[in-house]
């Protein structure tokens, strides 16, 4: 398999998809390092819950299943149905059932991004996300390891790790400030 194969398949199925989207999860961090790191199970994409609609029809003719807050079970996404707070996980598979996406449903207004577990947490919608060198937009490192910092997994963990290094001192400092107002005395705060 060629390296970021997997986030390849997203950017050509998203490419004509006219709102903000990033690639989310390790293989953002992976992008950020510009090399694979670790195994991946699946490609997660962020859009904002806005955008829901719009990502509907983009998908037209895939099969659509949403997940309720505190269920395993997926539910198929009725058409026209919107998906509220604090529901935010749609899979999507493809028509003939060879790729599959899993997307992460993010709050927004206006020119802001908000944290979805703690509203006070907010980020320009400009810095929200960063670019590949080829233009596979990937959701900023910052968020994504405020969202990895609630029940660190070792994956989790690794993906710490691995952008640590990377992240100017703008991106550091908001992400200490993230981590000490949502996870006060978090271990990740001391590192950064």
């Amino acid at each position: 398999m060629e390296p970021f194969e997997p986030v390849r398949k997203v950017a050509s199925v998203l490419e004509s998809f006219r709102r903000p989207w990033w690639v989310a999860g390790g293989w953002a961090i992976d992008l950020l390092v510009e090399r694979e790191t670790r195994a991946h199970e699946d490609v997660e994409v962020a859009i904002l819950r806005g955008d829901q609609g719009t990502l509907r029809d983009h998908l037209r003719g895939w099969r659509l299943e949403r997940v309720a807050r505190g269920s395993p079970t997926r539910i198929p996404w009725a058409d026209g149905e919107w998906i509220g707070p604090p529901d935010h996980e749609v899979h999507a598979r493809s028509p003939d059932g060879t790729f599959e996406l899993e997307i992460l449903l993010n709050e927004g207004e206006g020119p802001t991004w908000r944290f979805r577990r703690d509203p006070r947490i907010t980020r320009p919608l400009a810095l929200a996300g960063m670019r590949t060198a080829d233009g596979v937009p990937f959701l900023a490192p910052e968020i994504v390891l405020l969202y990895k910092a609630k029940e660190p997994r070792e994956r989790d963990l690794h993906d710490f790790r691995v952008a640590r290094g990377a992240l100017d001192e703008d991106r550091r400092a908001w992400l200490r400030d993230a981590l000490a107002a949502v996870h006060p005395g978090h271990p990740w705060i001391r590192e950064l």
